[in-house]
């Protein structure tokens, strides 16, 4: 039988491409270190792999962006910062400049404030108990800028007349103390041995400050 010129045309073919799923977490690295804030609110064993299972991400996942404990802990740290200092400049933002005493208790109230919500937050940014501090050099410097915007305060305070005659820095480390120490007394829970309920505890801190103010201003 004479074979037909025209060609059997041969099925075709349909290939499937295999789905691409688009990565779960648009920003990993952020979604861990939300994780790990939460898990030191909540008291929990912070580590790299548990962040990983809060987030809901391989065990492998995350150690593209954080290698151990230590770095995500670091990270951890600049985040509470960074929160902290939103809640300082919210404060002062309403303080007229020409009031430097009163961007002062604005300052202390809003860093009692912040860690008395954020205890473990708190925790994290001043204890050095999750990771080394002295190697933290975003943190380190973000401190550092705090601490020079208290000086110039005080400095502002001075050169307008508002202070007893005190050296500066004695004053500045005096603040330091009273607002870490008020947040320490929190998170150890020494109020109630002062009879210091908990409803009371933010009117006591702005009694606090408001004795430091007063303290230290020219009579």
């Amino acid at each position: 039988m004479p074979r037909s010129s025209r060609k059997t045309a041969k099925p075709r073919v349909t290939r499937r491409v295999p789905e691409t799923r688009p990565y779960h977490h648009g920003d990993l690295r952020r979604v861990l270190i939300d994780a790990a804030l939460q898990l030191a609110a909540e008291g929990g064993e912070v580590s790299v792999r548990e962040a990983a299972r809060r987030a809901a991400v391989s065990p492998g996942a995350p150690f593209r962006h954080f290698p151990n404990r230590d770095a995500l802990m670091a990270a951890v740290a600049e985040e509470a910062q960074r929160r902290f200092r939103l809640e300082i400049e919210a404060a002062l933002a309403p303080v007229p400049g020409d009031q430097p005493l009163a961007r002062l208790r604005a300052f202390g109230l809003a860093y009692l404030r912040w860690a008395m919500r954020n205890p473990a937050h708190f925790e994290i940014i001043s204890s050095g108990r999750y990771f080394d501090l002295n190697n933290a050099g975003e943190l380190t410097r973000d401190n550092d800028e705090l601490i020079a915007m208290t000086a110039h305060t005080l400095s502002e305070a001075k050169a307008r007349g508002q202070l007893r005659a005190l050296d500066l820095k004695d004053v500045q480390i005096a603040g330091r103390a009273l607002v870490y120490g008020f947040a320490r007394m929190n998170i150890d829970r020494h109020f109630p041995r002062w009879g210091v309920t908990e409803a009371a505890i933010e009117r006591t801190a702005e009694r606090a400050i408001d004795l430091f103010i007063k303290g230290i201003a020219k009579g």
